[in-house]
């Protein structure tokens, strides 16, 4: 009978390597040419022992997405995190089911993987149905769920300390306005724009807008004003064009809570004859592929939504292979790029 010597010594591999290859060890990199080497070498040894193992150890995970395939094509955030998911589940021999909150099937999956915003009944059914939950850009480590989410207090700290810095070289003092989509606090601008879970419709809160509120009290700056609108470009370039229409006083630098809603803002200021940055800086968040080539160049917070993909990937298989005594958040860092737009 072939051993695991035997097919490390045909495929030129060491005895270790096969037995990972062999046992679809989810943390291996090696390339697929080397694992085609060694499945070939045990099907030409008969090694009937990695057939049996290769059918037992193969592993079901479940992706739940709360957007369709047209909402997601206008919001290319969860469209990389879902790339990065199925590249890794790809890597690590998983199969892959793909579903959205309307179509979650009865099949088995050693785990699931929930992408996106839910609400609390949501999770609950999600919580009792599921095998092994882990959420994505949510956070329900208070309803004991297991979560992977981007550190937004940093991410927009990152971004005040920047126009901070840059204005105090300038000699001016700053007046941040955040383009987002909250209008729960008093005294703000905002526009008609917003978001909801899919089964109950329930009013979402950015985290960003949390964060920006924080950060500017911390540092004992004005709460600043918020325009609202959805997170496209259209939405963008419209509220600011009319909010450049209708007040006198103009921001110095105005963030916004997605790149699609900055480079609708760039295009909506240099209408009005303004100019980026010298004007007012703008800043995205995401850093989309399209970011570097608009004009100006857009900084923005780079959030790695790909390699948070392939995170989940990597987090749901060992979940599914042992429990916690309790939840974890794994909080994403994110990079601040700086380009043309600001100052």
């Amino acid at each position: 009978m072939a051993t695991i010597k035997d097919i490390a010594q045909l495929a030129g591999v060491s005895p270790a390597t096969v037995s990972r290859v062999l046992n679809y060890d989810p943390e291996l990199s090696v390339g697929l040419a080397t694992k085609q080497k060694i499945f070939e070498a045990a099907e030409r040894l008969n090694y009937t022992k990695h057939r049996k193992n290769a059918a037992n150890a193969k592993q079901t995970l479940r992706l739940i997405q709360w957007y369709d395939d047209t909402e997601e094509l206008e919001d290319l955030y969860y469209l990389s995190i879902r790339l990065g998911i199925e590249k890794k589940a790809e890597e690590a021999n998983v199969t892959l089911l793909k579903e959205t909150w309307d179509s979650i099937s009865e099949l088995p999956a050693d785990g699931t993987i929930a992408l996106g915003k839910f609400d609390e009944a949501q999770l609950l059914d999600l919580k009792q149905s599921q095998q092994a939950l882990l959420l994505v850009d949510s956070d329900g480590t208070s309803q004991g769920i297991d979560s992977i989410v981007v550190d937004f207090k940093s991410s927009v700290q990152k971004v005040i300390e920047h126009f901070v810095s840059q204005n105090a070289q300038a000699g001016l003092d700053l007046d941040v306005y955040d383009l987002s989509w909250d209008d729960s606090y008093g005294g703000v601008a905002y526009w008609e724009g917003t978001e909801y879970t899919k089964k109950n419709h329930q009013r979402l809160r950015d985290p960003r807008i949390m964060a920006f509120q924080q950060v500017l009290a911390e540092k004992g700056y004005d709460e600043g004003s918020i325009i609202e609108a959805n997170f496209s470009v259209e939405s963008g370039y419209q509220a600011v064009k009319k909010y450049l229409k209708t007040n006198e006083q103009i921001p110095d630098a105005l963030f916004a809570a997605n790149d699609a809603l900055a480079i609708g803002a760039l295009k909506a200021i240099q209408e009005t004859g303004l100019a980026v940055p010298e004007d007012i800086s703008v800043m995205g968040f995401n850093d989309v592929s399209v970011a570097k080539y608009v004009t100006p160049s857009l900084s923005t917070v780079k959030v790695y939504t790909e390699w948070m993909g392939e995170l989940a990937v990597e987090t749901i298989l060992q979940l599914s292979n042992s429990k916690a005594p309790v939840s974890r958040k794994i909080i994403v860092e994110t990079e601040l790029i700086v380009r043309e737009s600001t100052k």
